[in-house]
């Protein structure tokens, strides 16, 4: 489990850098508040067409390396040589292209990655196995937040040529190399199971081949969604929605609101941004710690009950930044976002888990990765007219007011939640069933992001 987990932990590491610190390297190459959520568009377009296509495309693959490794070995590969070349990135638009690479290289690794553990393991050894993965997750994002402050206090000091600072160009060359060796880690200490009938196997992805098959299996799942699955939709609408509006802006936000820094080329400014990185590891640590909690505290209430009390303690943190104006209390606000990104992590897929057709698991777990990406785009198109229009375009406490906003966002699913019908999970028999009209298909492995495997501790 640790071997095959391992992987994960690199790309957190990709995930931990992008989001902690692009927004801080836009507005040092250039961009006003009100243009950072632009620039980040290109990212979530690709994930909505790059998760669903590359989880399906891995379920019809094998060759020497098996079905998953292909994909996310290259996805490291690729992201890697991204993260490297980011800090060095002369303008806004060289930025935002790496940015594009880096996004749609992590996608290509997530995806089978997510299946590679359920491949492998027993069901009755899945809820230890995504734990496992979720640990990583915490590790890996925890470490990658942190480095630029610990850079710093280790004595590294000075910017690149286009004002980046040198602590953020080492942490995320060593963050490349850490998502590279992790991956390769994963990939060499691990093997994958051959299909049992190999004939079969390529007879079925001979019928199976083909773009037009594949959108139009994505295209007829959409259709005949669940009802559970839609009520879900929109509380991972509002939910991703307040969560952008944190990634985008909490780093800015500690260095203007908390350490009082105007000028983002300032010295104190860069403080600033090294501080709210260092905090956004808290709440990765919070996550980790709590996730193990989660599937007892749901046990012995509700699943729902579970997510919209983690989502409130969510809100409650990201809205107390307003107050906050010490580094070290700033991170208790982290507490609260830890807990409700654990149950982020695993309630809403445990709930869904119980809705969805057993044979036809993998292709709606992909489409409800959409409902993540989705915000993304909202908040790459609209924050900055939002920004322009109702906070004013050079209003430096902009950033402190969107963070708010995801505050209230997190608020508003936690009531949307209340309306979500948990009709239970799939029987085994189902699920049996299931296997003999699509074999090929890994029940239950392809989730949009790690579960701690809730849904094996509780049934409606």
């Amino acid at each position: 489990m640790f071997n095959m987990s391992f992987g994960f932990l690199g790309i957190q590491f990709g995930w931990g850098l992008q989001l902690a610190n692009m927004s801080a390297v836009y507005e040092r190459l250039g961009a006003r508040p009100d243009q950072v959520p632009l620039l980040w568009l290109a990212a979530p377009v690709t994930g909505l067409l790059v998760q669903p296509i590359v989880g399906a495309l891995s379920d019809r693959t094998w060759g020497p390396l098996g079905r998953r490794r292909p994909y996310f070995l290259t996805g490291a590969i690729l992201a890697s040589i991204a993260l490297f070349f980011m800090p060095s990135s002369s303008s806004l638009w060289a930025a935002a292209s790496l940015l594009w690479i880096l996004d749609a290289s992590i996608n290509i690794s997530m995806e089978p990655f997510r299946a590679f553990v359920a491949d492998k393991l027993d069901p009755s050894q899945r809820t230890s196995g995504f734990v496992m993965q979720s640990f990583m997750i915490g590790i890996g994002a925890s470490l990658a937040n942190a480095l630029p402050f610990i850079f710093q206090k280790a004595g590294v000091t000075g910017n690149t040529a286009s004002g980046i600072p040198l602590t953020l160009k080492y942490s995320f060359q060593l963050g490349a190399a850490a998502f590279l060796i992790a991956v390769l880690w994963t990939v060499f200490t691990t093997s994958e199971f051959p299909p049992e009938d190999p004939a079969a196997f390529d007879r079925a992805r001979r019928g199976r081949g083909g773009l037009g098959a594949l959108f139009g299996e994505i295209g007829e799942a959409i259709a005949e969604m669940p009802q559970t699955m839609k009520q879900l939709a929109v509380v991972q609408l509002v939910t991703w929605l307040g969560l952008f509006c944190m990634w985008l802006f909490f780093v800015p936000t500690v260095a203007r609101h908390v350490f009082g820094a105007t000028d983002p080329q300032s010295e104190l400014y860069t403080r600033g941004i090294e501080w709210g990185g260092l905090t956004f590891a808290v709440y990765s640590i919070v996550c980790f710690a709590v996730a193990f909690a989660l599937p007892k505290i749901a046990n012995a209430t509700s699943r729902k009950l579970t997510h919209a009390i983690a989502l409130l303690c969510g809100a409650a943190g990201l809205l107390s930044v307003y107050v906050i104006h010490d580094p070290y209390v700033l991170w208790l606000t982290m507490v609260g976002v830890g807990i409700a990104w654990a149950s982020i992590l695993s309630m809403p897929y445990a709930i869904l888990s119980g809705a969805l057709p057993a044979h036809r698991m993998g292709v709606y777990m992909g489409v409800f990765n959409f409902f993540i990406v989705i915000p993304e785009i909202v908040a790459s198109l609209a924050f900055g007219p939002l920004i322009r229009g109702v906070f004013g375009q050079d209003n430096p406490n902009a950033p402190l007011y969107m963070v708010m906003l995801g505050g209230v966002c997190l608020a508003v699913a936690a009531l949307l939640v209340v309306r979500v019908n948990d009709v239970g999970e799939a029987s085994a028999e189902a699920v049996i069933e299931a296997d003999e009209h699509e074999p090929f298909t890994v029940q239950g492995s392809a989730q949009p992001v790690p579960s701690t495997g809730a849904g094996a501790e509780r049934t409606a």
